[in-house]
C-alpha cells in the first residue's frame, strides 16, 4: 500500500509502471525534435532553451509524482471519457489537444523555416522567457500542492477530493490554467512567433471557457468550494479575474 502526499492509501495496482513511465519520457522527447526538425536550424538558441525549459519541467514534475504521489500520477494518465468526467470537457480537452499540436508545429515554420513575420525585437523574447519561468513555477507547485489536480473535469470521490487553499492556490483559483496561459503566450514571445501567439491566445481562450464549466461543477459538488471563492477572489489572473 502506497500513501499520496495527503496521507490517503492506493492500491499498487494504481501506481505507474515503470514500462509506461518510458513510453511516456520518449512521447516528451518528440516534441523539442519535431521543434528543431521544422526550424530547419539544429543551433536555433532560441529553440534550444524553449526544449530545455520543457524537459527539465516534465522530468522533475514526473520524478516528483512518481517518488511522492503516485495517486495523482495515475490520475493524470486518465484518458478523455473515463472515470466521471463532465461530457462537455471531452470536447474541450480534445481541443486543447489538437491546439497544442498545431501551436508546436507552427511556431518553429513561422518563426525560422519560413519566416512568415519580421523578428521579435529582444525585449518581447525576454518577456516571453520570464513568462515560461512563472510558467514552470505554477506548473510544478500546482502538481506538489493539490494531489486533486486532475486533467479531466471531475469529482474524485473515490480519492475524498476536497478544497486546497494554501500555496499558489491561495493566489488563484486555478493556478495550473494559470501555468498553462504563461506558456502559451509565453513560448511563441521567446521563439518569435505571431501566428504561435495567436494559436496560444485561441488555447487561453479554452482555458477560461473551461473554468467557467470547472467552477460550476465544484460549486454544486465540492463541499467548501463556495467559502474558498469567497476567499481566493481571482479565478486566473490576479487583480484582473
Amino acid at each position: 500500500m502506497i500513501k499520496t502526499q495527503e496521507g490517503y492509501p492506493i492500491k499498487s495496482k494504481d501506481s505507474i509502471g515503470a514500462g509506461k513511465i518510458i513510453y511516456t519520457a520518449i512521447w516528451i522527447l518528440i516534441w523539442p525534435v519535431l521543434l528543431l526538425l521544422l526550424s530547419g536550424d539544429w543551433l536555433w538558441v532560441e529553440g534550444w532553451i524553449f526544449n530545455i525549459w520543457l524537459l527539465l519541467l516534465c522530468f522533475f514534475t514526473i520524478s516528483y509524482l512518481y517518488r511522492k504521489d503516485p495517486a495523482l500520477l495515475a490520475e493524470r494518465f486518465k484518458q478523455p471519457g473515463t472515470a466521471n468526467q463532465e461530457g462537455w470537457d471531452r470536447f474541450v480537452v480534445y481541443g486543447l489537444g489538437l491546439g497544442f499540436i498545431a501551436w508546436i508545429l507552427i511556431m518553429p515554420l513561422d518563426a525560422k523555416r519560413l519566416a512568415w513575420n519580421v523578428s521579435f525585437p529582444i525585449w518581447l523574447k525576454v518577456l516571453g522567457g520570464i513568462g515560461l519561468i512563472l510558467s514552470s513555477f505554477f506548473f510544478y507547485r500546482s502538481y506538489t500542492e493539490n494531489t486533486f489536480a486532475s486533467p479531466l473535469v471531475r469529482i474524485q470521490a473515490e480519492r475524498k477530493q476536497h478544497v486546497i487553499s494554501t500555496g499558489v492556490y491561495s493566489i488563484v483559483r486555478h493556478p495550473m490554467y494559470l501555468a498553462g496561459l504563461l506558456m502559451f503566450l509565453g513560448a511563441p514571445l521567446l521563439l518569435g512567433s505571431i501566428y504561435g501567439l495567436l494559436v496560444g491566445s485561441l488555447m487561453s481562450l479554452l482555458l477560461v471557457v473551461r473554468i467557467t464549466g470547472e467552477e460550476k461543477m465544484l460549486i454544486a459538488e465540492l463541499v467548501g468550494y463556495i467559502d474558498y471563492k469567497k476567499k481566493v477572489r481571482y479565478r486566473l489572473i490576479p487583480f484582473i479575474w
